[in-house]
């Protein structure tokens, strides 16, 4: 009995790996950019002070850009590497093709959770009252 995969050839192979593997890979950069979306929400809320609008619009913006960028990498990506030319040389290249766009998701995450403790940080500063608020002024004297 022959492997499923051996029946077709090296190039339906490599096809096949690749259609797998650009179906895992936007499968995952769809899931995480919908996860980041709805659990950042409240996150820029507080990031800009209550203002709605505008953290609903940032939210909005960076989960385009996220596609943008790991939608990119994952098809720039499928040219590299090796090629498929049975079942489990697919299956190699197809685990090391998305376990690196997953680390290349993670990364992403972590610089978005990095740039946003930043402003967070930036609008817990300008929030705070100062230390001691003015309880009243000294007249300067005349004779020093």
């Amino acid at each position: 009995m022959k492997p499923m995969l051996a029946v077709f050839e090296p190039a339906t192979v490599t096809v096949l790996t690749y259609l797998f593997y650009l179906g895992i890979s936007v499968a995952m950069t769809v899931w995480v950019a919908r996860t980041l979306h709805k659990n950042g929400r409240i996150f820029l809320v507080d990031s800009f002070l209550g203002n709605e609008p505008l953290a609903d619009s940032v939210n909005h913006l960076l989960v385009v850009g996220f596609y943008l960028v790991n939608i990119g990498f994952v098809t720039l990506a499928l040219k590299y590497g090796d090629k498929a030319i049975d079942a489990p040389t697919a299956l190699e290249i197809l685990s090391t093709k998305v376990g690196f766009v997953l680390v290349v998701l993670g990364v992403m995450h972590f610089l978005n959770l990095f740039v946003f403790s930043k402003l967070r940080h930036r609008a817990d500063h300008y929030k705070h009252l100062p230390p001691v608020l003015p309880q009243g002024y000294v007249k300067p004297s005349k004779g020093l």
